[in-house]
């Protein structure tokens, strides 16, 4: 008999949407939690019920057990679904929710206290037989007792937060000078993540693959797994794009890593869904990284292949009813691709966004899904995660997959917070991702982190399609025909427009004559032509799929490029015209250090403090050498964006 007829998702943006999708889908009352700032989000509108767990920060909403057991009870909830993040691996919330006589949607407790500490899921692993890499799992955490690991290892060696994931906690140390410094962030970064510094040490393995394995086990102790995923495109120890089935995988390996995953997830008594993840070295050899307790990010593109609900298989299984499939009616048909699409700006070393969406239009098409927990009008919190909404695509083979994931990109429309969808095209773009080569290496060997400023036919796009609206604009309020704006007795007038783009300024001259308009700076000059989205620039084909005028700024979207300018009223400052040494904070966030004091003498490039904000730490570095001239922020202070942190008087380093 069905005992879940009512879940409460202990989650917000896509994945408590995905979820509540799924559960509707099977007759099951959905609630979501929210916070303040979350009032207004898609996963809030389509729930049944929905109930307010504090204002914004994680720590007194989403990371508040009692609040959400609270909230559970209050709306006669019978199960929990953790989603993913946030409590989705803490045993003591699954162990919290099971003696409040909910149901949680997730393997039992104790599994998830042993696979939710590296160290002990190491050493649990190593005496099931199951692969691991070379290192340091004890409980000695003393810094003389980690260098002298470190020492007995070798470099280059890889620090990890034993506790949580998501990169968080990591730092690759290839020399001996660089290990203390790297163990301190590492160790600061776990312990405001996950609440523990602990540490694991493994020798680095350069440029593997990394393939993971998702695992089911039901009650019964009937345990399969549904194939891999291939989660190599990484940055940072974060992953960017995952995919069904690996390319590196045949399926002797396949068979191989499948077993290996299966006995370790036996070897706990796992129940539920569970991924364990290798790394795969270019010898065809695998070692056990870790195992994650709960749905992950990617699991779309397993869907995708195997036709399998895995959320209605989680709730299925913790019902207490058989998972009704066995390992040989898994079958993997075609292939799926996903990426995930950020609200962090590329150009500033991929620094996360917040802000109101000014326009969100997801891309439609054959093979493609998308998962998204947003909406246009719809503020990004500083508070939470950047991840805006995933993409994923479905073909008969790979490159099918490959060619509709990066059309679906290039039609996605993305206005407000900077975002990393051009970053992705140019990763799906790239020749060694397409033929299916690309290491954990690849995206530092192959993709230059810096931005391309916009060129000067952007720059003229952006022009002519404001030059066009402010047409139409002064048409309606004069009722002039629009092509009679801007004509004398003498012929066509110039007109004067001033854009910012980033840090640069453009004063530009306009003049159209003969349906050709003529946009000049001090340095080039291009003729557009065409009206609406097929402008041609030069007699080259713009490829514009939207724009949006949203007060001074402008927003344009090309198959290519998001991009955003800003028109420059009479008297307004220029987007360049911030005075050297004045470091301000890129978002809001908490200082988690501040390490410098007024008189101090800095390098370019010397770190001034450490801010935390998006569940990520974030150093901020001088951006010249100087004399630091004032300090007004304290370390624990909660800061907004443009708030001043630093400032340097570069003069003063000549002194």
């Amino acid at each position: 008999m069905t005992q879940i007829t009512s879940i409460l998702v202990a989650n917000r943006g896509e994945i408590a949407l995905r979820i509540m999708k799924t559960a509707r889908a099977m007759g099951i009352t959905c609630i979501a939690v929210h916070t303040e700032a979350d009032a207004g989000s898609p996963h809030v509108a389509y729930a049944d019920r929905s109930i307010c767990i504090g204002t914004g920060p994680v720590g007194d909403s989403y990371l508040s057990a009692e609040k959400l057991i609270a909230a559970a009870r209050e709306a006669g909830a019978d199960a929990v679904h953790p989603g993913y993040g946030f409590l989705s691996e803490s045993a003591d919330f699954a162990r919290a929710c099971t003696e409040a006589g909910l149901i949680f949607i997730g393997p039992g407790a104790e599994a998830i206290a042993l696979m939710g500490n590296k160290a002990a899921a190491k050493r649990r692993m190593i005496v099931a037989g199951v692969p691991c890499v070379p290192g340091y799992e004890g409980e000695d955490q003393s810094a003389e007792v980690l260098a002298a690991e470190v020492a007995r290892i070798g470099y280059p060696v890889m620090i990890k937060a034993a506790a949580g994931g998501g990169g968080r906690g990591m730092r690759l140390v290839e020399a001996p000078a660089d290990f203390a410094s790297a163990l301190g962030l590492a160790q600061s970064e776990a312990l405001s993540a996950f609440g523990s510094d602990e540490v694991i040490l493994e020798k680095a393995v350069i440029r593997p693959r990394h393939v993971e394995i998702q695992v089911f086990a039901d009650r019964d102790g009937h345990t399969i797994h549904l194939g891999e995923r291939d989660c190599s495109v990484q940055r940072r120890h974060q992953k960017v794009v995952e995919e069904a089935p690996s390319p590196a995988l045949d399926e002797d390996l396949r068979a191989r890593m499948g077993a290996a995953a299966v006995e370790a997830a036996r070897a706990i008594g796992y129940v539920g869904a569970g991924t364990v993840e290798f790394l795969l070295d270019d010898s065809g050899a695998f070692y056990f990284l870790e195992m994650n307790t709960r749905l992950q990010v990617e699991h779309p593109v397993t869907e995708l292949v195997t036709g399998l609900d895995l959320v209605a298989l989680q709730i299925r299984v913790a019902d207490g009813q058989p998972l009704g499939i066995s390992q040989q009616d898994v079958a993997l048909t075609g292939n799926a691709i996903e990426v995930r699409l950020y609200a962090e700006d590329p150009a500033q070393d991929f620094l996360p966004q917040a802000g109101r969406i000014a326009l969100w239009q997801a891309p439609k098409g054959a093979g493609i899904r998308v998962d998204a927990g947003i909406t246009s009008g719809q503020e990004v919190s500083p508070y939470y995660d950047p991840m805006l909404a995933k993409l994923i695509a479905h073909g008969a083979t790979r490159a099918e997959a490959l060619e509709r994931l990066i059309g679906a990109l290039k039609d996605l429309t993305l206005f407000g917070p900077a975002s990393n969808r051009d970053f992705l095209l140019q990763v799906l773009s790239h020749p060694e991702f397409a033929a299916g080569q690309a290491t954990t290496g690849f995206i530092a060997d192959h993709l230059s982190e810096a931005v391309e400023p916009l060129g000067s036919a952007e720059i003229a796009l952006a022009a002519a399609l404001i030059y066009h609206a402010d047409q139409v604009a002064a048409a309606a309020a004069s009722g002039v025909a629009p092509e009679l704006i801007g004509w004398s007795g003498q012929g066509a007038l110039q007109s004067r427009l001033k854009l910012a783009a980033g840090e640069a300024a453009h004063d530009l001259r306009l003049s159209e004559a003969g349906g050709t308009l003529t946009v000049t700076s001090g340095e080039w000059s291009h003729q557009v032509t065409g009206q609406g989205r097929d402008l041609r620039i030069d007699g080259a084909r713009a490829d514009l799929r939207h724009s949006l005028i949203d007060g001074d700024r402008f927003f344009v979207a090309t198959g290519a490029r998001l991009f955003e300018v800003a028109r420059l009223r009479a008297g307004a400052a220029s987007a360049a015209g911030e005075a050297d040494g004045q470091i301000t904070a890129p978002m809001h966030g908490a200082l988690l250090e501040v390490c410098v004091a007024v008189g101090d003498r800095v390098e370019a490039g010397a770190r001034l403090a450490v801010l935390e904000a998006m569940k990520m730490q974030h150093e901020i570095l001088a951006p010249a050498a100087g004399v630091v001239a004032e300090v007004p922020v304290i370390a624990g202070a909660q800061v907004k964006a443009g708030d001043l942190l630093v400032a340097i008087d570069v003069e003063g380093a000549a002194q």
